[in-house]
Formats: C-alpha cells, structure tokens, sequence
C-alpha cells in the first residue's frame, strides 16, 4: 500500500472511530506519557501523533517533531507549532543517529506490519540514557480472551495489525534499561491489572 492509499485509510478511519481530539484513556496516558516526556528542553519524536491531541501534553518547552500517515491529521498537528514529517512508519526513521532525548509511540505499533523493526529505530535514533515511551491496547484482557473462546475476534478494529500481552511488551523492550509497565483504563483494574486494564503504557530507556 502507497503512502497516500495508507493516509487515506487512516484519515478515514480516524473520522469514522475517533473523531478529532480523541485520547483514549487520555487522564491516565496524559500523566503517565508528560512524566516520562519531561523537561522543559527535551527533543521528541512523536511517532504517529495523528492530530497532536495527546502531543499537547508534553509539549510545553520542548522541542517536538511528529510523525504520522494521516496527512490531513498532521496538518492539525503543525498547527500546534510543531515540526511534521508524512511517512509510513514501517519504513526506517529519515533522522540520524541519536538525535531525540525521548521517543513517544502511542496507540501506534499494533498498526505495524513488524514492530519490532520500528523499535529497534527508536533505539537507533534516541540518544544514550534517551526515553522510549509507548502505549498499546491489552489484547489479552478477560474481555479479549472470552471474545475468542466463542468464536470472535478479540480486536475489532481492522488497522490493528498485531496483538500485544504483557509478555509482547516486555520482549520489544528486552534492549533497554529500567523497564516499566502500567495497566490502565478499566473500573477492575485494581483487581487483576492484566486481566482488566484495557491498555498498556510501558517505557524503557537506551542504555548510555
């Protein structure tokens, strides 16, 4: 698929499911994503920040370049004062080595055909001691696990590409530093994280 076929797709897709300015799970990846971001005075790349809704969470005195296939999407996002690059991001990164302090991904690499390519440029392209930040949906929450025992899909959205566990996210961060996992989003989540929590916020850091 062609980039403009793939900016189409998801320009479409993006107006249909979610609407302009949807964050899912926003108070809870808001806090946890301007946490890991930090500064003021870091540089980001934001890979697929769609119209910078969650962007605008750590953007204050940083220095934030985003990425996305959506190009109407981006448009919105430059209007918030940031650097935008078009690009399929499962193509390799068009920046240099070590050239971003933190690196964010979310909702963003079950969309992928291999993620694990696109991982292993984010460490390529973060400086050492540099913070990768990700989220991604827990496909194997009870309600995934049920869906499939009667026969349906456990995802219904048809631009997910992958399913992650908590197992899944821990090997994508097997070359960084100070792993971290959180469960979020679900009214159970207190009861059992990884059989209730609807996403998976996770972050590593490149080792020096």
């Amino acid at each position: 698929m062609g980039l403009d076929q793939l900016s189409e797709r998801y320009a479409e897709h993006n107006r249909s499911e979610r609407g302009a300015g949807f964050v899912f799970a926003r108070p809870q990846r808001e806090a946890l994503f301007k946490r890991y971001v930090g500064g003021p005075g870091r540089r980001v790349l934001d890979l697929g920040c769609r119209d910078g809704a969650l962007t605008q969470a750590y953007l204050d005195g940083n220095d934030v370049v985003g990425v996305d296939a959506d190009r109407d999407a981006l448009e919105a996002a430059a209007r918030l004062g940031i650097e935008t690059h078009w690009a399929d991001l499962d193509q390799p990164l068009d920046f240099a080595d070590a050239s971003f302090d933190v690196v964010v991904a979310g909702e963003l690499l079950e969309h992928l055909r291999d993620p694990q390519r696109l991982v292993a440029e984010i460490r390529r392209v973060l400086r050492p001691g540099g913070t990768f930040v990700a989220s991604v949906p827990n496909a194997y929450r009870l309600k995934g696990r049920l869906l499939f025992l009667i026969g349906r899909r456990p995802e219904n959205d048809p631009t997910h590409l992958q399913m992650f566990s908590a197992t899944d996210v821990r090997a994508l961060l097997d070359a960084y530093e100070d792993a971290e996992l959180h469960f979020v989003a679900g009214r159970l989540v207190p009861l059992h994280p990884r059989l209730f929590a609807n996403d998976i916020v996770f972050s590593g850091r490149k080792p020096r």
